[in-house]
């Protein structure tokens, strides 16, 4: 018996392999994200500590 949707939109999920390249993706993405980040704070780091350079 199918059901009918009390807000529309899409009756089916993402496919398994798209939603599985969306999450190595975003993983992905915030990997880049924390390295970016600990860069920029140890850079930071070795301004603070070495005034004259």
């Amino acid at each position: 018996m199918a059901r009918h949707l009390a807000i529309g939109g899409a009756s089916r999920g993402m496919g398994r392999g798209v939603s599985s390249v969306a999450c190595l993706a975003f993983v992905a993405l915030l990997a880049v994200a924390f390295w970016a980040g600990a860069v920029w704070i140890g850079q930071a780091m070795l301004s603070w500590g070495a005034p004259g350079l």
